[in-house]
C-alpha cells in the first residue's frame, strides 16, 4: 500500500470512527426537542460513511498529484475540527458550544475545497457533499439550540 492510499484511508477511518464513537445517543439526547425535519438517527451513520469516503478519495487524489504537505495539513486540520464537534454536543451535552465550533469545521472544508481545486478539480468536487451536509447539520444544530433554549432561563436543556 502506498503512503497516499494509506493516509487517505486512515484519515477517513479515524475521523468516522472517532465521530461515531463519540456520538452517544443517551436519554439526554433523546429528550431534546428536535425539528420535525430532522432525519432519523439511523441515517447519520450511512451519510457520514459516504461523505467521509468521498473526502478520503479527495485526499488521495491530492496526495497522488504530489501535493503531500497541502493534503496532510488540510485533512488533519479538518479531521480535528470534525472530531471536536461530537464530544461538545454528545459528551459535554452542550449543543450551544458545538454550534460555536461549527464555523471552524465548515471553513476547514471550504478552504480545503478552494485549495485542492487547482490540484484536482475532482478532488474539489468530492468535498461538495461534505460541505452541503455540514451546512445542513449546522442548521439542525442551531435549531436544536433554539428549541431547547439552553441556559437562558426560559427553559433548561433536559438532564
Amino acid at each position: 500500500m502506498t503512503f497516499e492510499l494509506g493516509f487517505a484511508v486512515a484519515w477517513g477511518v479515524i475521523v468516522a470512527g472517532a465521530g461515531g464513537g463519540l456520538t452517544v445517543l443517551t436519554p439526554w439526547y433523546r429528550a431534546l426537542r428536535k425539528p420535525s425535519w430532522q432525519p432519523p438517527d439511523w441515517l447519520f451513520g450511512p451519510a457520514w460513511t459516504v461523505i467521509l469516503g468521498l473526502a478520503s478519495w479527495s485526499c488521495y487524489l491530492v496526495l497522488e498529484a504530489g501535493a503531500i504537505t497541502l493534503a496532510v495539513v488540510l485533512f488533519v486540520v479538518n479531521g480535528v475540527a470534525n472530531i471536536a464537534w461530537s464530544p461538545l454536543f454528545f459528551i459535554l451535552r452542550r449543543p450551544d458550544w458545538a454550534l460555536i465550533e461549527v464555523p471552524f469545521l465548515w471553513l476547514s472544508i471550504l478552504v480545503a475545497m478552494v485549495l485542492v481545486w487547482p490540484v484536482s478539480a475532482l478532488a474539489g468536487w468530492l468535498l461538495v457533499p461534505y460541505l452541503v451536509w455540514v451546512s445542513f447539520a449546522s442548521f439542525l444544530n442551531l435549531t436544536v439550540v433554539r428549541l431547547n433554549a439552553p441556559f437562558t432561563g426560559r427553559r433548561r436543556m433536559p438532564v
